[in-house]
């Protein structure tokens, strides 16, 4: 998101639970189209409002999962925001062979972007 429109909305990432570390085949995947993910950590729902983001000050919550969605649902209950739900491919456990699984993220982040085309429009950077 950040690569492809820049400062033009703040983004934060979140999940339904902590892994911190990304996995490696989507830093593998995001690195083929020159997004650099090595460093980006992952965090809950939970952790950004720790951290001071507080959510209702978000325009949009975009989940890309069922687990997501709830979560945001919830969380958010009080609060006056947009939250959208794209049913995205899971690529973890996908896949016998490392081109295999490769293939189910790219699939993954390919989808992604399409969405985000489609929703936001031609990329302004990058």
């Amino acid at each position: 998101m950040k690569r492809m429109y820049g400062q033009r909305a703040y983004v934060q990432s979140a999940g339904v639970k902590n892994d911190m570390e990304v996995d490696g085949f989507s830093v593998a995947v995001c690195q083929e189209l020159g997004i650099e993910l090595s460093r980006h950590r992952s965090r809950s729902f939970e952790e950004m409002q720790e951290w001071g983001d507080d959510l209702s000050q978000f325009d949009l919550i975009i989940a890309l999962s069922p687990a997501s969605q709830r979560m945001a649902l919830e969380l958010t209950r009080y609060h006056h925001l947009d939250i959208e739900y794209w049913p995205i491919l899971d690529p973890t456990g996908l896949g016998e062979t490392r081109e295999a699984k490769l293939s189910a993220y790219r699939q993954a982040r390919d989808q992604i972007r399409t969405r985000m085309l489609e929703r936001f429009g031609p990329p302004t950077e990058g």
